[in-house]
């Protein structure tokens, strides 16, 4: 049977009681008292006072104990000097000599008409100990010091990699909501846009499909298509999803999108005091102005009512709308330069449409190819490796030939990045540069307002 004191319980109480330090009644000092004698004075004061005050004490001691030898010169062990080893300790070896000069006055004083009996070799031994005790001293003092210093320095650098990492958790997560409110972006919903309408029959892409793509990218759950004429929207919708329950012709927001030609939501200033069914009224405009239809959204989550899913909304629109007038819309380009191939001319006019509408830019790499190129056949090679959504015209001049590229939906550093892309290429299958493979790339922004001058930037490149 255990005992009282072999219980487990008893045992832990116990070793806790041994582990803990000795308190203030057992030691007869506080805990605390060691360490302030090892921590050194910052008021140079209080320095002077210790180096005057700690030698002065020891010789004290000494008259106590030995009136007639105080500073222990004939004894076996110097006691006194201590106080200059102490002081050497805590400030370094000028403080240790300020103690010992103070231990050779007392001395002085106590023998006076009597200095030739002055111990030579005590006070020698004293000096050396205590410069080495200094210099020991001034060791480690300068190595904490540089040790603080880079604490310190940690410290800092560790609170503003904690800041840093807040603001980026607070950043991923924003971002993680964002991405849960609209997992796609522009560019997905215009590949997917241009992947059905040519799959659709024809060059058009049926209302109901194009209305079942918005609902997708745009979060839509009630929405309806409305054929427009004159200015006046059929009753009968061309596609719907959701519990749509018809048209309401008189709704403020759906005669303020007929006046203005543009996308109309409940919060803006026109219609934030009037009534309205809908949440969102877009015309579906083309590049002339006129419109083909509007959609009147009824439903959406909230969360997905923001500017960008408004933006993406109009670019939809916008690219499927000019996809109807495709031929009115290239011929001015094509009848001014005839080798500019249609779906160029036609892809660049939408853009600089959708530019104009929802400020979306798009840009254009021009690469310029000269005869080494050619001579290895690279503008082929390269023309294989461009994007999905982009599209390409190569000009065939007398000594050259230029690649236009043109991207949607980018901007300088799209254009920096797929010329960076085509130098990492080039790297690994020549290990040459493009310029030491004589390809030359001109960036060539897209001028929204006419577009025609971005085609004579890009002959004017071809016939220099």
């Amino acid at each position: 049977m255990d005992t009282p004191s072999d219980s487990p319980g008893l045992r832990r109480k116990m070793a806790e009681a041994d582990a803990s330090p000795p308190t203030r009644q057992g030691m007869g000092l506080p805990r605390h008292l060691l360490g302030r004698l090892a921590t050194a004075a910052s008021h140079p004061v209080i320095t002077v006072g210790e180096t005057l005050l700690l030698p002065l004490l020891a010789l004290a001691l000494g008259l106590a104990w030995a009136p007639q030898d105080p500073l222990q010169t004939q004894a076996a062990f110097a006691w006194p000097w201590l106080a200059p080893v102490v002081l050497a300790l805590r400030y370094g070896p000028m403080a240790g000599l300020g103690g010992a000069s103070v231990l050779l006055a007392c001395w002085l004083a106590l023998n006076l008409g009597n200095w030739a009996a002055f111990p030579q070799l005590y006070f020698l031994g004293g000096l050396i100990l205590v410069m080495l005790v200094g210099e020991f001293s001034s060791l480690w003092q300068a190595r904490a010091r540089r040790a603080e210093t880079l604490q310190l320095y940690l410290d800092q650098r560790l609170e503003h990699l904690v800041r840093q990492h807040y603001l980026l958790r607070l950043s991923h997560d924003r971002l993680e909501q964002e991405l849960i409110s609209r997992p796609m972006s522009m560019r997905d919903a215009l590949v997917a846009l241009h992947h059905a309408g040519q799959e659709g029959s024809g060059d058009d892409l049926p209302p109901q499909a194009l209305l079942r793509l918005l609902s997708q990218y745009c979060q839509l759950e009630c929405a309806a298509l409305h054929a427009v004429s004159e200015r006046q929207v059929g009753a009968q919708p061309a596609a719907s999803i959701g519990a749509y329950t018809g048209l309401q012709a008189d709704d403020p927001l759906v005669r303020q999108a007929l006046e203005t030609g543009q996308p109309c939501h409940v919060s803006q200033a026109a219609t934030a005091r009037q009534d309205t069914r809908y949440l969102v009224a877009a015309p579906l405009t083309d590049l002339t102005g006129d419109i083909y239809g509007l959609l009147l959204v009824q439903n959406m989550p909230f969360f997905a009512l923001q500017e960008e899913t408004l933006q993406t909304l109009q670019l939809l629109l916008g690219y499927y709308t000019d996809g109807l007038a495709r031929n009115a819309l290239a011929r001015p380009i094509v009848q001014r330069y005839t080798d500019c191939p249609p779906p160029f001319a036609f892809e660049l006019q939408r853009l600089a449409h959708m530019h104009k509408s929802t400020q979306v830019p798009s840009i254009v790499v021009a690469l310029e190819f000269q005869q080494r190129a050619l001579a290895r056949d690279l503008p082929a090679q390269i023309q294989r490796l461009r994007r999905e959504l982009d599209e390409i015209w190569l000009m065939v001049a007398s000594e050259r030939q230029v690649l236009a590229v043109l991207m949607p939906l980018g901007n300088a550093a799209t254009a920096e990045g797929y010329i960076r892309r085509l130098e990492d290429w080039m790297k690994h299958k020549s290990q040459q540069s493009l310029a030491q493979a004589g390809i030359f790339p001109h960036v060539v922004p897209l001028d929204s307002a006419l577009p025609v001058r971005t085609v004579e930037r890009l002959r004017a490149i071809a016939d220099a």
